[in-house]
């Protein structure tokens, strides 16, 4: 206890799982925390200030399950093992306490293990500094190894972090409340640190050791801070073990389009509204077959770019998987046998791999070499050229691997048998001490008895003697005598045996002793060897490893293409948006999945002619589908991605704002319209002329005419000030006025067909205005009760008439009648056609000629 308080109180906030033999026990408050959070068992292990110590424990062999579990929930952990073998501790004497020590600190930002990690997301450690209104946001992934970081003034802070999505975000004790309040309201783990971490003259000095000659890398002082806190939180969790960290990429705000959180949600980019990724752009699109090719497309889908020259090799090389579809499928068969090799890597750099993440670098790089062979036939663009050029380095590496890795490989490298037979002699001279011990000595006991010329010799073992030759009385005498004497020591007489041992045999005993351990030693020696010569390779490998990435994105996006009937974008550096017969990904995946036909529509917007459309048209019409699908069309071409629609050309978007749908913020005290309010004053001061934006029934929390007067004004200030593309959703139809006045703004509409009072929606988008909104027949196929349906036809007719008339609106409602809840009479209905033909017919009469035949009369009717 009095070693575990001790190791405890320099790791207050965090849960001690202290390593106890097989177990990871922990105490006091940290065991009682830890047992409600894993659910399991508390328990009580002594006393202290003579009250029970509470306790509770995790096998080892299943922590990384709950050490999951424990982060999830928000805790830290600290890992304490044991740091000699107890056999030590006893020579110290029989009280003695086993060295131990906190080995690691496991927080959200710093997990390796795959157990704890999920294949398809990056892992981002991320810490944010501000030096004199200068922000600075950098973040690595530890493990693969990336680095980046970018100016940030505050107010970009929370769209940068609903972009990147870190597990866990650095800022210093010292910071201003409302930077804290911005990492908290992203919903990311926020860990405060000691200011001293953003030290930005330390921080050098960490990069140095870090970086060699990282100065030419010409890094502002608020870079320097943060990489360098990041640096210094690495050595201090990980206890010096650094994973092998890439130069810091920095990133441009110009060089991505600009997507606010609110937008990413309502986009439904990652995640739906509900929470869920299964419906989400990303799960819709995501055709990768391996792990690093799940977190780069995620990264483009997050981080579009509006550099033409990127955006055009990247879909050069989607272009040519397209247009080789024998050549793409070969490609992704080899791909599906890649393993996550780029994080294994880093495993091995942090001390924390074992033989099977080896044998996942020797098979990516047998694929690899595969592809490399795949690809030697392809004329190949320049982008691909240089991905699969990096495939083919690694051949000897490869051989080495090979030749040094048995075909199966434990988990750990303890538990042995990861060498291949033959590799080293002195190590198949162990394994079959340890595992063929009888039969070595059984041949020695041939040899000797053949040396000796007595056919009865044996050799034996007992645990006073260990393994000794016997021979009868007998044959006492000519064993005792030169020249046998010579070779067979005389250990014990019997009364009717003679016992020998020889220095073979005993050498052979203690290496049948001893085997296992030296078999074990051994192969921990090859382990560390093979794991520092692939280290030797790191650079090199994480290149692979990422061209492998890109080969995976490129050929996942060619086959969604290929698949779905997908077009390559025309990108230009206008701001023209030529949409022709675009879909939305996602909707049409869903609707393909029922027999469905999704109804394809154009857009065209251009700053010589019209450049924001208003959309009016019922409920439930497809308004907010249109709104988003133009959207997400934007963000896969400057991904890119080919996209669904006929043909595309899009001038290179900015900056993407979305103000769809109804929700409050009762956390902050925010109603539905005060929530609506902010996010479209964000766009109205953000948003510049390469905007696309995006906005549905603003206006529509409050008043009728304070909604339409703030929908008017926001209309003509998109159009005005901001002029950028935007696509504008209302109900207000007063508003198709104001569209007609402005010089760059149209009207379309959302075509419906009515029959017998119901409405059935065309889902086609067409220039022109609706003259109502069909809220009653949206209500009846909600399914109203008749009553409430009837009287909101008899309230809506007299407020219809009110305003033709110009009646009052008090007088209106003064002369309606009072509602009543009893449903009128039904009125008589009058049959159709189709009714009085089927009174004529008597089923059982007819034969299947007739029956057929009546069916065609009956379509005819109807």
């Amino acid at each position: 206890m009095a070693q575990f308080l001790e190791i405890k109180a320099e790791y207050p906030t965090a849960l001690l799982f202290y390593r106890m033999g097989d177990f990871y026990e922990l105490f006091f408050d940290d065991a009682v925390a830890a047992a409600e959070a894993l659910d399991i068992a508390l328990t009580k292990r002594g006393k202290h200030d003579g009250a029970d110590i509470p306790m509770c424990g995790v096998p080892v062999h299943s922590a990384e399950g709950y050490l999951l579990t424990l982060i999830r929930k928000g805790f830290r952990v600290a890992v304490c093992e044991q740091l000699e073998d107890p056999k030590e501790a006893k020579k110290r004497g029989s009280k003695s306490v086993v060295k131990r020590g906190v080995v690691r600190l496991v927080t959200p930002g710093t997990l390796t293990e795959d157990a704890l990690l999920t294949p398809s997301q990056s892992n981002f450690l991320a810490a944010y500094t501000l030096i004199r209104d200068e922000g600075c946001l950098a973040w690595i992934d530890i493990s693969t190894g990336d680095a980046f970081h970018m100016a940030c003034p505050p107010i970009r802070l929370g769209p940068e972090l609903a972009r990147l999505n870190p597990a866990e975000v650095l800022v210093s004790d010292t910071a201003p409340p409302h930077i804290a309040a911005t990492v908290s309201a992203s919903g990311t783990a926020k860990t405060e640190v000691f200011h001293d971490l953003f030290d930005s003259e330390k921080a050098s000095n960490r990069l140095e050791k870090v970086y060699p000659g990282w100065e030419s890398i010409s890094l502002d002082r608020p870079s320097v801070s943060a990489l360098g806190a990041l640096v210094e939180y690495l050595l201090q969790t990980q206890k010096g073990q650094l994973p092998i960290l890439r130069l810091p990429t920095q990133h441009h705000t110009d060089a991505f389009v600009s997507i606010d959180a609110t937008t990413r949600k309502s986009l439904e980019l990652t995640h739906t509204l509900s929470g869920s990724r299964k419906g989400s752009l990303l799960t819709t699109v995501d055709q990768t077959v391996t792990a690093a090719g799940a977190r780069l497309i995620l990264q483009r889908l997050t981080t579009p770019s509006q550099q033409k020259s990127v955006v055009m090799v990247r879909q050069s090389r989607v272009q040519h998987f397209f247009e080789n579809a024998g050549f793409r499928d070969a490609a992704r068969k080899l791909l599906r046998s890649v393993p996550d090799f780029e994080r294994a890597l880093n495993r091995l750099a942090m001390g924390r791999s074992g033989p099977r993440d080896l044998g996942t670098i020797r098979t990516g790089l047998q694929q690899a070499g595969d592809l490399f062979e795949l690809a030697k036939d392809q004329e190949l663009p320049k982008s691909l050229q240089q991905a699969f050029g990096t495939l083919d380095q690694f051949r000897d590496l490869e051989s080495v691997l090979n030749t040094v890795l048995a075909a199966d490989l434990p988990l750990l490298a303890r538990d042995g048998g990861f060498v291949a037979q033959g590799h080293r002699a002195d190590l198949d001279e162990q394994r079959q001490l340890r595992d063929d011990g009888r039969s070595v000595i059984a041949k020695m006991q041939s040899d000797y008895a053949s040396l000796s010329g007595i056919a009865s010799l044996k050799v034996k073992h007992n645990n006073v003697l260990g393994y000794f030759i016997e021979t009868t009385a007998l044959h006492a005498e000519k064993m005792l005598a030169p020249p046998l004497s010579d070779t067979f020591i005389h250990r014990q007489t019997t009364a009717n045996q003679v016992r020998f041992t020889t220095v073979a045999l005993s050498d052979m005993e203690t290496k049948i002793l001893n085997a296992a351990g030296q078999a074990q030693a051994i192969e921990l020696d090859v382990f560390a060897d093979l794991c520092a010569t692939v280290l030797e390779h790191a650079g090199p490998l994480q290149t692979c490893a990422r061209a492998l990435a890109e080969i995976d994105v490129a050929a996942a996006w060619a086959h969604q293409a290929a698949t779905h009937d997908w077009v390559a974008p025309v990108i230009t550096q206008t701001r023209e948006f030529h949409i022709t017969g675009g879909r939305h990904p996602v909707v049409e995946q869903v609707l393909r999945a029922d027999a469905a036909q999704f109804v394809a529509n154009d857009c065209q917007m251009d700053p010589d002619a019209t450049s924001i459309w208003l959309i009016t048209g019922p409920n439930m019409a497809g308004k907010s589908t249109y709104l988003r699908q133009n959207a997400l069309i934007a963000i896969l071409a400057q991904a890119g991605s080919f996209v669904p629609a006929t043909s595309a050309t899009i001038g290179l978007v900015s900056q993407i704002f979305s103000r769809v749908g109804a929700s409050d913020d009762l956390a902050s005290g925010q109603s539905t319209f005060m929530v609506e309010m902010v996010e479209t004053a964000a766009i109205l001061n953000n948003a510049d002329d390469r905007a696309l934006v995006i906005l549905d029934e603003i206006g529509r929390g409050t008043s009728t005419y304070d909604g339409l007067s703030i929908a008017w004004a926001t209309l003509e200030h998109l159009h005005d000030v901001n002029k950028c593309r935007a696509l504008f959703a209302t109900h207000y139809h007063e508003m198709t006025q104001v569209s007609d006045q402005l010089d760059h703004a149209g009207n379309a509409t959302v075509m419906v067909k009515e029959h017998d009072g119901d409405v059935v929606f065309l889902h086609e988008v067409r220039p022109g205005k609706a003259d109502r909104s069909y809220g009653v027949q949206v209500a009846k196929l909600a399914g109203l009760p008749k009553a409430v349906l009837d009287r909101a036809k008899v309230v809506l007719d007299a407020l219809e008439k009110g305003e033709r008339e110009g009646g009052g609106q008090k007088a209106i409602i003064d002369d309606l009648p009072l509602f009543s809840a009893v449903a009128p009479a039904p009125a008589p209905s009058k049959d159709s056609a189709v009714e009085d033909k089927l009174k004529t017919v008597n089923p059982d009469e007819l034969t299947a000629k007739q029956a057929l035949d009546l069916i065609y009369t009956l379509k005819a009717l109807s």
